[in-house]
């Protein structure tokens, strides 16, 4: 265990492989041997703790597969022995010595966490009992027995919550029971402050699994009078975690609240007001939190409303923060006076004004229009204050509350807001200028229709003129500003009749300005390189087309930046990521730019474009990866046919993105590249396509790859099979048992998230089945689809009777054009398939739904249908 410290590679590798060969000897024997040097007083203190963990982490990972392979292991090794070696670890909480008892506590905390679920090891928890409530054992002891309690609760929470958690027994309400009385018997108020500390923190982890307790009145009360009580501890780390305790129950017992909110009430205003920042941090986070479940709860009960049905008891919204907010509202805005002085702008530590901003943020997304009346005197009384205290402050306020309440409500006062948050662009003080920066990006973002037309061009220009003057922070939320004043513009609609649109007189300087300030020395800070490239990107997106001649001057421009980024020194690991960072951000300009101009306009460029990007992917970074794939897709659309010049040289690294599995974003990229390459240079593609169909089998097979690239993979047999046409016959029979077998994928009802990805799935599915007819029909060999067309209707009968979510009828509309696309290549071959009530049924459901892409495709796919079912 020493030499596994050791600087030397050789002596510490030794020593790894020394220990990893007596587990895999004799595993039982060496969770033995480990207790035994924990246990053994007088040992080496640090041998003791290295031990300890040693004995936790092989019980212990990161990987939920790992951690249950890891605790089938512990529960292989025979009664006798397990007894064993928990009877020594749980003894070695005892030990005089600090370090070995905190080892062991969390080291039993493993092995309660595998065996208190099945009722295993009952003597855990009275020998805890025991340690805790025994009048004569030392403090130390009590405080390390809580300490385990504590970390078991928190373990076995974490382990209800994992996929495989649903095959663990709920903890039995007798076990839960012996710790809620040790846990209390430690929070008492005639307990010394370090027992009291640990109960608490015990507690809160205890209390997702404690519902049965929680239920019984008289037992809730006992626990809430503990936990109120302790807020009044003369310590503060006892004070905070019995608010720790607080918040966990608005948080998982919302319905259990009624009895006790006043007395909450009180504490928590109190404390607000006057107790340390640690301790009022977390009676805020209280607010924060009911706020939040409050919202869930109204959404919950407007979605029901809309099903004409009405939420149960136990979900209903009582309206606490709407009740409060009389005195609420006064308190936060106290709170956003208390800014921290000594924090630099840039270190976001959290503190009390953040806090109380983030709390009326929430509360404003609870109450709505209310908020308005109650917050806006402080805003217009403190605005203009001298004291840049109450300056923030007020502006702080008035973007907190800018979510939340409607137009009508809140739209006057942004309209009045803009002149006088233009002026404190320029205050003396920097976190002034950062949060009106901040504010006024905001009103972009939330109420851009709200800021008078009038006003506009100094908008504009006032956010520009901070772009390069001031801090980065300053500067960073000016980017942001630009950005959601450009993204405002997104579903313009009038600037491709009349030509032009608002940003249009300001595209070149705005432009031009961002570039500079990418190049700005301390750019790397606040985020404010990045912020410059997106703001550039959403103006481009949605200039006019009078500026198209803007975008192509600067067109050659990022060009050459990213041509000259190649060159650009990289002598650390800081300066590396930077570099790269800024090739991705240029690449993800080409792209936009690209997606704007003609190709005619594009074509003189593209093969310097090309041959950028190839050098960027040459690079091992998997965020320009994804880039340079991505907007080599926006080339191939633009240049279809012509874009097969540059599949030789692409091809290794499309096969390197495609069998990226680790990276799953870049796999997903270039996957999409590979369907956007087929329908732009289509027959071409043939050479290429062993290889790549290889890959797309091999990332379907790929157990560990993440489930959501496995829809568009699918969907990518169909892009290659209508590019090539016949050529698609020696990848038929692979690529439909694929298909036939992601199928058979099912979701439970009660899953939500799992019901999507199928019908991604199925939607996927769809389309290739879609590709594959058409191709084949395209290519005269359609002949090779009957051995197969039961299967395919067989699934189609299967999405005619259990479809779930289907909100946007994605799945239906597919379908309906399948049913097309069969009857139309096959005809009088799959007359008796189409004849099946289940096919009428889609096309009934398809009309049914009022789309008028979906009703199109029904009507020809049923003049199909009655074609096929009419011919001799």
């Amino acid at each position: 265990l020493i030499s596994c410290q050791n600087p030397d590679p050789t002596i510490r590798t030794a020593a790894e492989a020394a220990l990893a060969s007596a587990e895999q000897t004799n595993l039982a024997e060496f969770f033995l041997a480990l207790a035994n040097e924990l246990a053994a007083e007088g040992k080496d203190v640090t041998v003791r703790q290295l031990a300890g963990l040693h004995f936790k982490n092989l019980l212990v990972a990161k990987d939920d597969a790992l951690q249950a392979e890891k605790h089938n292991k512990w529960k292989a090794i025979p009664g006798e022995q397990r007894s064993v070696i928990k009877s020594t670890v749980i003894g070695a909480i005892r030990s005089p010595v600090q370090v070995a008892r905190h080892t062991a506590a969390q080291a039993c905390a493993e092995i309660a966490t595998i065996e208190l679920p099945y009722k295993e090891w009952p003597e855990f928890l009275n020998l805890l009992m025991e340690n805790v409530t025994g009048a004569g054992v030392d403090d130390g002891i009590k405080i390390s027995s809580l300490e385990c309690l504590g970390f078991t609760c928190e373990r076995i929470a974490f382990t209800l919550t994992i996929p495989s958690g649903g095959e663990i027994p709920e903890i039995s309400p007798e076990i839960t029971d012996l710790m809620l009385t040790t846990i209390v018997d430690g929070i008492r108020s005639d307990r010394p402050d370090p027992i009291r500390y640990a109960a608490a923190k015990a507690l809160g982890n205890s209390l997702s699994f404690t519902r049965k307790n929680m239920e019984n009145e008289q037992e809730r009360d006992m626990i809430m009078k503990t936990i109120c009580d302790a807020t009044q501890s003369q310590e503060a780390k006892v004070r905070a975690a019995a608010y720790e305790c607080i918040v966990q129950i608005a948080y998982q017992y919302y319905d259990k609240l009624q009895n006790y909110m006043q007395t909450i009430f009180q504490l928590t205003f109190a404390t607000i007001r006057n107790d340390e920042e640690t301790v009022a941090l977390q009676a805020i986070e209280f607010w924060s939190t009911l706020a939040e479940e409050e919202m869930e709860l109204m959404d919950m009960t407007a979605e029901l409303a809309e099903a004409g049905q009405e939420p149960p008891p136990e979900s209903v919204c009582v309206g606490y923060v709407k009740a409060a907010l009389e005195h609420l509202c006064p308190l936060l805005t106290e709170t956003l006076t208390k800014q921290d002085e000594e924090v630099e702008i840039d270190d976001d530590q959290w503190n009390l004004s953040m806090s109380g901003a983030t709390c009326l943020t929430l509360v404003a997304n609870t109450v709505e229009d209310l908020i308005v009346p109650a917050i806006m005197p402080f805003v217009q009384q403190h605005i203009q204050s001298e004291n840049w205290r109450y300056r923030e402050a007020a502006t702080m306020a008035f973007s907190s509350i800018l979510e939340g309440p409607g137009d009508a409500a809140i739209g006057p006062f942004v309209n009045q807001s803009i002149p006088v948050l233009l002026a404190a662009l320029s205050d003396q003080n920097d976190l002034v200028k950062d949060t009106t920066a901040w504010t006024i990006g905001r009103i972009c973002d939330l109420h851009v229709r709200s800021i008078p037309e009038d006003t506009f061009p100094t908008l504009v220009n006032g956010l520009a003129g901070k772009l390069l003057s001031e801090t980065p922070r300053v500067s960073s939320q000016a980017c942001f500003g630009i950005h959601n004043l450009a993204a405002a513009f997104q579903n313009d609609n009038a600037a491709a009749t009349s030509g032009t649109n608002a940003l249009s007189p300001y595209m070149a300087h705005l432009l031009q300005t961002l570039l500079q300030v990418v190049d700005r020395d301390d750019a790397s800070e606040s985020n404010l390189r990045i912020a410059a490239f997106e703001a550039i990107s959403v103006l481009i997106q949605n200039a006019a087309p009078d500026v198209k001649n803007v975008l192509m001057q600067l067109l050659p421009a990022i060009i050459d930046r990213l041509a000259q980024s190649f060159n650009m020194p990289a002598l650390t690991n800081e300066d590396k990521e930077q570099k790269e960072g800024v090739q991705g951000l240029l690449c993800g300009l080409i792209q936009v730019i690209t997606i704007k101009v003609t190709r005619e306009e594009i074509l003189p460029y593209c093969d310097s474009i090309m041959t950028n990007f190839l050098q960027v992917l040459t690079t091992k970074n998997a965020t320009c990866h994804e880039e340079a794939l991505s907007a080599s897709s926006a080339i191939a659309n633009i240049l279809e046919g012509d874009f097969v010049k540059y599949m030789p040289a692409l091809q290794p690294f499309l096969m390197t993105g495609l069998r990226n599995f680790e990276a799953y974003q870049v796999c997903t990229v270039a996957v999409g590249l590979v369907g956007d390459i087929s329908r732009s240079i289509e027959g071409a593609m043939k050479p290429y396509c062993d290889e790549i169909m290889s890959a797309l089998i091999e990332a379907l097979q790929n157990s560990s790859l993440h489930r959501s690239v496995k829809p568009p993979v699918l969907s990518c047999f169909g892009d290659i099979a209508l590019a090539i046409g016949a050529g698609y016959e020696p990848y038929l029979q692979v690529s439909l048992m694929m298909l036939l077998q992601a199928a058979q994928t099912r979701a439970p009802d009660d899953d939500d998230d799992l019901i999507d990805y199928v019908n991604m799935l199925r939607e996927g599915i769809l389309e290739a089945y879609t590709g594959i007819i058409q191709g084949l029909k395209d290519g005269n060999r359609t002949d090779l689809l009957l051995p197969y067309i039961d299967a395919i209707m067989g699934f189609l009968e299967m999405l005619a009777s259990d479809r779930k979510n289907d909100y946007d009828n994605e799945v239906l509309g597919k379908a309906v054009g399948l049913v097309g696309d069969i009857g139309s290549s096959l005809g009088g071959q799959v007359k008796e398939q189409i004849r099946q009530p289940y096919v009428m049924e889609l096309l009934k459901e398809g009309h049914a739904t009022g789309d008028a892409t979906i009703v199109e495709t029904c009507n020809w796919a049923s003049s199909v249908v009655q074609h096929v079912l009419t011919a001799c």
